[in-house]
């Protein structure tokens, strides 16, 4: 009678424990990878677990890895593509509104959504269907300081090359016309613009980033133009698995990585 009851509140209790439902189960052919999406972020979370009950990505390949960087899905036409096959260029048909948050960022096992480049997407919009999981790398402090000086000058002549390319068409009629005051002022304004966009767009690591970037690794350079909206709990051997796998010159492996079922 007791071994009965014993089973009775055994079965009880597993039965009235509930799944996190923020927490995903991406099952591959090379493993498991258990994510936590972030409630901070609720969009983003919101349409990952849509296209998770929907069964969007059963099927889907990981069409792009990099070693020391990420791997990369949400492609649709990946699921019936031949061996060699171009992808990465097709995606659902909607974007989500950027939720890029400071505190959340591209340490080891993050998950983040892809997008298009600010050329296109100056609102940093995400695809609605690719993200990709962070493997990244170890800086030294040194080094880490260094790519920081790297970043913001790429980032500072990003802006500076699409404020000129804005103001292109007024700035060859002044040349022509020999208008120096004019062009001295389009410069001005140029130049304003560009140090206040700078400072929202610079990138400034906290100690907490420090702190992963040199002991677990990551990829700051993404920091602040992409929305992570995630991170890995369990399996980061299975992201270090696929995105040690051999790869075409498009960074497509050679060996299918298949999304088998998310849940």
């Amino acid at each position: 009678m007791k071994c009965v009851l014993l089973s009775f509140f055994v079965l009880l209790f597993w039965s009235c424990e509930k799944k996190d439902p923020n927490v995903v189960i991406i099952q591959t052919n090379f493993g498991d990878i258990k994510v936590r999406l972030y409630e901070q972020t609720p969009r983003h979370r919101d349409n990952f677990l849509k296209l998770t009950k929907e069964g969007y990505y059963e099927g889907i390949l990981f069409h792009r890895v990099i070693p020391h960087f990420m791997i990369q899905a949400g492609d649709p036409d990946s699921k019936r593509a031949q061996a060699g096959e171009v992808l990465g260029g097709n995606s659902i048909n909607y974007m989500i509104d950027a939720e890029i948050r400071p505190e959340f960022f591209h340490k080891k096992g993050a998950l983040a959504a892809a997008r298009e480049g600010d050329e296109v997407n100056p609102l940093k919009k995400s695809s609605g269907s690719h993200f990709y999981i962070v493997q990244g790398k170890v800086f030294r402090p040194s080094e880490l300081d260094s790519l920081v000086v790297k970043i913001n000058d790429r980032r500072r002549q990003t802006i500076l090359d699409r404020l000129k390319k804005e103001k292109e068409v007024e700035l060859r009629a002044y040349e022509l016309m020999k208008d120096q005051e004019n062009l001295n002022l389009i410069e001005q304004e140029i130049n304003d613009q560009l140090k206040q966009l700078f400072e929202k767009g610079k990138l400034t690591l906290t100690e907490a980033q420090k702190e992963a970037y040199t002991t677990v690794g990551g990829v700051p350079h993404l920091d602040g133009d992409y929305t992570v909206f995630g991170e890995v709990i369990e399996g980061q051997d299975i992201v270090d698995r696929i995105a040690a796998l051999k790869r075409d010159e498009r960074d497509r492996p050679l060996k299918d990585a298949v999304i088998l079922k998310m849940k």
